[in-house]
């Protein structure tokens, strides 16, 4: 198993201390969020689950008919306030079984009631973009008991980022592209919010 990168393991330990607690991780595409967040639910077991803020992206057809589906993955392109009621209902309602959608990027779609979050989880990890912005995403910040900052080198990022997209389906050509106009100017606006979080995590 991949180890944690340093300063994780004693911030998960002070988070498990028997109430339910959220914790999130914010970043950039391509810093690495999803896998310090799957290293920490392997790492700790079924008291830990992961429900990633991707799973509230918009359908393909409601961005097609908003005229955003050239921009995905963009702060408007996701249901914040249903993402924002989630959180809620998995602080409060810890006596039952909560079910969180999945984003699948095999068909680029959200899947909806496809993580069951049982009452036996402790902690519940959350990553994604723009769990630190404001307006329609403030409530997000305002449901997590930490939210903590994922860095990564943007040269290892920016290839990270073209070889998903290439396993994904994309050109070379249109991978690099996407990553231009969408990822790059989304990054921007994300580091933005590096000084909100509680702490910045590296790998």
């Amino acid at each position: 198993m991949q180890a944690l990168p340093d300063g994780v393991a004693e911030r998960i330990e002070a988070l498990l201390d028997g109430k339910r607690r959220l914790l999130g991780i914010a970043g950039a595409p391509g810093s690495g969020k999803s896998t310090l967040a799957a290293l920490i639910a392997e790492t700790y077991g079924p008291e830990v689950m992961v429900v990633p803020m991707d799973g509230f992206h918009l359908a393909n057809v409601e961005l097609a008919r908003l005229g955003r589906a050239a921009r995905k993955g963009a702060p408007d392109t996701f249901d914040a306030g249903g993402f924002v009621a989630l959180l809620e209902r998995l602080r409060h309602e810890t006596g039952e079984t909560v079910y969180a959608p999945l984003f699948r990027r095999d068909i680029e779609e959200p899947i909806a009631n496809a993580i069951p979050v049982s009452p036996q989880a402790r902690l519940i990890v959350t990553e994604g973009n723009y769990l630190l912005f404001g307006g329609i995403w403030a409530g997000v910040r305002k449901a997590l008991d930490a939210c903590w900052f994922m860095s990564a080198n943007e040269v290892e990022r920016d290839a990270w980022l073209l070889d998903r997209h290439i396993a994904f389906g994309r050109t070379p050509e249109a991978a690099r592209a996407w990553i231009d106009t969408t990822d790059a100017p989304n990054a921007r606006l994300i580091d933005e919010t590096r000084s909100k979080a509680d702490w910045v995590a590296h790998w």
